[in-house]
């Protein structure tokens, strides 16, 4: 047997295929009950996705994606992932970064002017910001499919998040931190690149409020934004291990990881290290004993959600690619995965 027609979902749905039509590609004029039943309908005949999967458009997509921070380990990863991942894929056809020069709305904003006329798809990581929302909703208004990665703008158009629940990673962060620790008081060291970051403000918030539950007695010192930077991170840890001599554990939500293994090195008695994300420096971190864990959002996966995401949203045609949700990894010494982007 075939697939299904418009005129077969509307023969089982008891409505015109008119109807159909409309409710399928999401017009008005449509009641809520015909809806439900047109839905159904085609469910039931196989003509929409089964759950885990997504439509592929019936031409090849022109996708874009916009990243900040080319030098960012991670950003990178994500970047070589889509690549990868877009050229396999046969109904993608063409697929290019643009690389932001920061993470504000300025820089989100300008990008935004390169993007080519043809692009029906733009994927971002961008900052949660009323331009950069702006900026998101009149990008969607022009019929572009847009996707967030790794760090969500929930209040805008786009089609959909890809990444890891960053509430869920900061709660598991301090869960490990918890058990690391094994004592009822002291002090824990919170840094963060950028609250900007929808993302970051869930994990810090995830972290802090499991703390509390869990571990009232640990200190939890006021959160230091880095803006992502290194060396700022390393001078601030540093001051700190000189002023806080009960420090246990420090928690790193972003970037600028570096910085707390250089402000570490060669101490005996070392803070406990969660971060996130795993990169070569992050392992070879691991590796070294020069931290203890790191909760991964796999930037394979993330990047070959994104695409596929965007070629879902873009999609008129049948379900073949697998959509799947992507859980936080926690990553020891003991369990670094083979290859960087597994």
């Amino acid at each position: 047997m075939g697939r299904a027609t418009i005129s077969d979902i509307a023969d089982k749905a008891g409505v015109s295929p008119a109807t159909v039509d409309r409710a399928l590609n999401g017009r008005a004029g449509v009641s809520a009950p015909n809806r439900q039943r047109v839905m159904r309908a085609a469910r039931e005949l196989g003509y929409l996705p089964s759950e885990g999967m997504v439509q592929l458009p019936s031409h090849a997509a022109r996708l874009e994606f916009l990243i900040p921070h080319s030098r960012n380990a991670f950003m990178r990863d994500v970047a070589e992932s889509i690549q990868l991942c877009a050229q396999t894929q046969p109904l993608v056809k063409s697929c290019d970064i643009l690389w932001l020069d920061g993470i504000g709305p300025d820089s989100f904003v300008a990008a935004l002017n390169r993007v080519g006329l043809n692009t029906e798809g733009v994927g971002v990581i961008t900052t949660d910001h009323p331009r950069t929302r702006n900026a998101i909703r009149q990008l969607c208004e022009s019929g572009v499919r847009v996707v967030t990665l790794a760090s969500d703008v929930p209040s805008t158009p786009r089609s959909s998040y890809v990444g890891i629940d960053n509430r869920v990673a900061g709660r598991t962060a301090g869960q490990i931190v918890g058990m690391l620790v094994g004592r009822p008081e002291g002090a824990v060291a919170v840094f963060c690149g950028s609250r900007a970051f929808q993302g970051h403000q869930e994990r810090e918030a995830g972290f802090v409020t499991f703390m509390a539950e869990h571990h009232p007695g640990l200190e939890i010192l006021p959160t230091i934004e880095t803006g992502e930077d290194s060396s700022k991170l390393r001078t601030e840890l540093a001051k700190m291990l000189r002023n806080v001599p009960d420090l246990l554990a420090v928690y790193c939500v972003g970037a600028g990881r570096k910085g707390i293994v250089e402000a570490l090195e060669n101490r005996q008695d070392r803070p406990r290290v969660v971060m996130h994300d795993l990169t070569k420096s992050s392992r070879s971190w691991l590796v070294e004993d020069r931290i203890d864990a790191v909760i991964d959002q796999n930037a394979r996966a993330v990047g070959e959600q994104a695409v596929f995401h965007l070629l879902g949203a873009i999609a008129s045609g049948p379900s073949i690619l697998p959509l799947t949700h992507i859980e936080p990894r926690i990553i020891l010494r003991e369990n670094i995965p083979k290859g960087r982007l597994t």
